[in-house]
């Protein structure tokens, strides 16, 4: 009598997930931290409308590489890790939640195919980037307000600080902790289904050669360009994520707020190519960031699954 199929254990399926994705999010975060800082400092640049005033007046950056060295001249080394708290904090269930979601929403957009297909991947990657947004988005708060303080990271208030800070002036709200909520959604939601969507797309276009250095080339690869096309098409929605919960030009007076009413408000008093603030660094950061989190959460998968087998 032929012994029966095994059934899989769905908990140790979710187990193996979660930590996979955790330990994605936790490396990723680490390596390319910087990248994101640069980004923020350059999306909350503005020239007053109306008003011809240098950039050197403003105490604007020119740049990337002029970002880095003014920081580093005048804030330190370790200043590029400003506000690296909140996201190690949130990353690592961050996206323990979006590979695990990913994972379980696959199955509810499969119609009826018993393979997943493109609309499949695309559409679990968008409700995984809704169900991370929700979570992550107080953390977002604390970590773009930390990015934007200029001060040297010896006299910079701490995690803790800031968000108090925050809950006693603005509350826990939509008008505090958890201001930019929809832009949160939206940008993390288009990401997501632009960048998984893509990656278990294209990679099954190619033939699958375990263990060799193709393999992980290719994946490299895929990964590199899911998160650079990912981040192009999701830009604008970031800008406006960094404008509505950063420091607002007026101390007192909120300009921003409401995502279609802040995109508009940058288009029409700043042009067009302001809604792609920040794209360079944020591909810079992304793409290989995306390729990183992807080969880890394939690695650690695997390592757990020979460790903990079902």
């Amino acid at each position: 009598m032929a012994e029966e199929k095994k059934k899989p254990n769905y908990l140790k399926q979710a187990a193996r997930q979660i930590g996979a994705g955790g330990s994605a999010g936790f490396v990723e975060v680490c390596i390319m931290h910087p990248l994101d800082l640069i980004k923020t400092r350059l999306q909350m640049q503005r020239l007053p409308p109306g008003k011809v005033v240098s950039r050197t007046e403003m105490h604007l950056y020119a740049g990337i590489g002029d970002c880095f060295r003014k920081m580093y001249q005048s804030e330190g080394l370790l200043s590029f890790w400003k506000g690296v708290v909140p996201p190690i904090l949130a990353e690592t269930p961050k996206r323990a939640v979006k590979f695990f979601t990913f994972e379980q929403y696959k199955q509810f957009f499969l119609f009826g195919s018993p393979v997943p297909t493109p609309v499949t991947f695309c559409l679990a990657g968008l409700f995984a980037g809704i169900t991370e947004a929700i979570l992550v988005n107080p953390f977002e708060v604390v970590k773009v307000t930390l990015q934007m303080n200029k001060a040297q990271r010896t006299q910079a208030p701490s995690t803790m600080a800031v968000t108090r800070e925050i809950i006693r002036t603005q509350g826990l709200g939509l008008k505090g902790l958890n201001k930019g909520i929809t832009a949160t959604i939206a940008r993390n939601g288009v990401f997501n289904m632009v960048y998984f969507g893509f990656y278990h797309s294209v990679k099954g276009l190619f033939p699958q050669v375990q263990g060799s250095w193709q393999e992980f080339f290719k994946n490299c690869s895929v990964g590199f360009v899911s998160g650079t096309l990912a981040s192009c098409v999701n830009i604008p929605f970031d800008v406006a994520k960094s404008r509505i919960q950063g420091p607002q030009p007026t101390p007192g007076v909120v300009t921003y707020h409401g995502t279609l009413r802040t995109l508009h408000m940058v288009y029409s008093q700043e042009g067009f190519r302001a809604l792609y603030k920040g794209l360079l660094p944020k591909v810079m950061r992304l793409g290989p960031g995306g390729a990183i989190m992807l080969i880890v959460y394939d690695h650690v998968h695997v390592y757990l699954t020979e460790v903990f087998p079902d």
